[in-house]
């Protein structure tokens, strides 16, 4: 999950004032399948999602009353915290909710927007609290962290239960789901943002390049979270070995949002290498030798990388799988859902959507009205999941 990047207003400006438009389809079967009360359900998260606080007039049909409580999940790393929304009068099988690469994790005003909406509709949600993507770390051991949510929640409510994942737990969720450990608790996935391939996704920081399945070619200039949160992670490969623990300080303060702490730790940096970390945090744009340097630590990391990307290992799975993209987005490009569309077996995906309703992982941007009722619908299909 990125930095915040659009503003509430920008992302309540798209849905409100749509109620009449939508009763209107819902009344004359327009919308189609999934039934009209799953159509207004997912309007309603999405509703939420723009804005908490607004009132809506769908709640009287679909709002029901949660509680929610903290506990602590037995998973392979150790404890893992976790947050259970519980709804008194369950609608629909439950949801494990995984953040991204933030440092907030289920602490995130987002991710607590999500729970609590799906929550809101009679959906079950755990939202597991997971350590290395709040270091900034993709990890291979995430996938059973993420698997001890699952059973967890599988085993509360006797079910098998969906998985919601949002950036590069995306692309985890689904090696979960293709794991036979794990599988046969898993419903369905829904991937937001997800990643196929860690290595190409780190390309296009370096490159702003992002290339698709067919030969051509997305040009968009990257956030520099992503090489950011690269750099991060293997300081060794951009700066000295005096200077690589300062940088890295620098970074992970910077990630966390407190900029001017950051600054003041990177100003004990070198002239040339604090100018090369201002290039990329403060003016977005970095330098060629800082993109060499990325490619250069991408082909030395290869084998990290391909251990957490889904692409090549999800022959196995077999479970409904749902991607959602923005078309804009600029932290993992819309091409890789287009990469784990040709991953995932035939007759498991179920929906494909790249939309400019989204940036990252939020609402955003101004559709048209048909851009806007593709995402209600789109919501509504994966809401009908496992029914």
């Amino acid at each position: 999950m990125a930095p915040r990047m659009a503003t509430r207003g920008k992302r309540t400006r798209w849905i409100v004032g749509t109620a009449a438009v939508l009763l209107l389809l819902l009344l004359s079967g327009a919308l189609g399948p999934p039934s009209a009360l799953l159509q207004l359900r997912a309007f309603y998260v999405l509703r939420k999602l723009a804005d908490p606080n607004a009132p809506t007039w769908v709640a009287s049909v679909v709002e029901h009353a949660y509680d929610e409580s903290e506990l602590t999940i037995a998973a392979p790393a150790g404890p893992m915290r976790a947050r259970l929304y519980s709804p008194r009068d369950p609608t629909a099988p439950g949801m494990v909710v995984v953040h991204g690469v933030h440092f907030d994790g289920i602490d995130d005003p987002r991710m607590r927007a999500y729970a609590r909406a799906l929550a809101a509709v009679g959906v079950p949600v755990l939202t597991p609290h997971i350590t290395a993507l709040t270091e900034m770390r993709v990890e291979p051991g995430e996938v059973a962290s993420i698997g001890a949510a699952v059973k967890e929640l599988a085993g509360r409510t006797g079910d098998r239960v969906g998985v919601f994942a949002l950036s590069f737990a995306g692309g985890l969720a689904l090696l979960t789901a293709a794991d036979p450990r794990y599988a046969p608790s898993v419903a369905y996935v829904f991937s937001v943002g997800g990643h196929a391939d860690m290595a190409r996704v780190s390309r296009f920081y370096a490159t702003d390049r992002a290339p698709r399945p067919d030969g051509s070619e997305s040009s968009l200039k990257a956030h520099p979270y992503g090489a950011m949160v690269l750099i991060y992670a293997h300081p060794e490969d951009f700066f000295s070995e005096k200077e690589a623990p300062i940088a890295k300080e620098a970074l992970r303060l910077a990630l966390h949002e407190r900029e001017a702490e950051a600054r003041a730790e990177a100003a004990k940096l070198s002239p040339a290498s604090r100018a090369q970390l201002e290039a990329l945090a403060v003016r977005w744009d970095a330098t060629p030798e800082l993109r060499a340097a990325l490619l250069r630590s991408i082909t030395l990391h290869a084998d990290e990388m391909a251990a957490v990307s889904p692409a090549g290992k999800l022959a196995g799975l077999r479970v409904p799988v749902y991607l959602l993209h923005g078309a804009g987005d600029n932290v993992i490009p819309a091409t890789e859902s287009e990469w784990l569309a040709r991953e995932i077996p035939a007759g498991q995906l179920r929906a494909l959507l790249v939309s400019p309703a989204i940036s990252h992982v939020e609402t955003a941007g101004k559709p048209t009205r048909e851009d806007e009722w593709r995402l209600v619908h789109f919501l509504a299909r994966v809401l009908s999941a496992g029914h």
